[in-house]
């Protein structure tokens, strides 16, 4: 009898010690924070950015040198039309001065005399009328397919940039109200684009 109660006794003390130990086990486990990753494991800024980008159109079209040249083409054809234009101006004013002369020192001897003149100065007008005209029309085309081309090009580039950098969406500057300076990418769409255009002129 007293072997039997021994034996019981010392069976639930060593259950009591078990589970006295599991206790403590559990607490310790509960009690051990977390350790912390290492500064390996710890994400760059760049990782906490959204998957998304903008640029500066205004610095593009300022800083692309395919745009430049277009710029620098249509300065040229905008002075050459202010040229003609001058001087038909010019030779309009000599011709009325011209016709104002005779009038004055009665040089006309005939009504006909005039009528010539004065037809020559009309025919002065019209042909500088209709150069100017087709003068603006080429330089508005020229503007039109400069801005296509560049336009065009800018997007052909992105395109291909982004097949690389798998960005969601690339907004253009002057379309937000803010957005984080950290998520422009403009200088570094004009180096390309300056560079495969320096390429391609070559």
């Amino acid at each position: 009898m007293k072997k039997n109660l021994f034996r019981a006794s010392a069976c639930a003390l060593a259950c009591c010690i078990a589970l006295g130990a599991a206790s403590c086990a559990n607490d310790s486990k509960q009690e051990t924070p977390a350790p912390k990753k290492s500064t390996a494991e710890t994400k760059s800024p760049a990782e906490n950015l959204p998957n998304y980008r903008y640029v500066d159109s205004d610095s593009i079209f300022k800083n692309y040198h395919l745009s430049k040249d277009y710029t620098e083409e249509m300065l040229r054809m905008q002075n050459n039309m202010e040229s003609e234009m001058k001087r038909h101006e010019n030779s309009i004013q000599s011709q009325a001065a011209n016709m104002q002369k005779k009038m004055q020192n009665n040089q006309y001897l005939s009504e006909d005399a005039y009528r010539s003149d004065e037809q020559k100065l009309n025919n002065m007008q019209t042909q500088a009328q209709r150069q100017m005209a087709s003068l603006q029309k080429t330089y508005e085309n020229a503007a039109l397919n400069g801005q296509k081309a560049v336009n065009d090009s800018i997007e052909a580039f992105i395109k291909e940039y982004n097949a690389k950098k798998g960005y969601d969406a690339i907004f253009f500057k002057n379309a937000t109200i803010y957005i984080n300076p950290a998520l422009d990418i403009t200088n570094e769409v004009i180096e390309g684009l300056n560079a495969r255009y320096n390429k391609v002129k070559k």
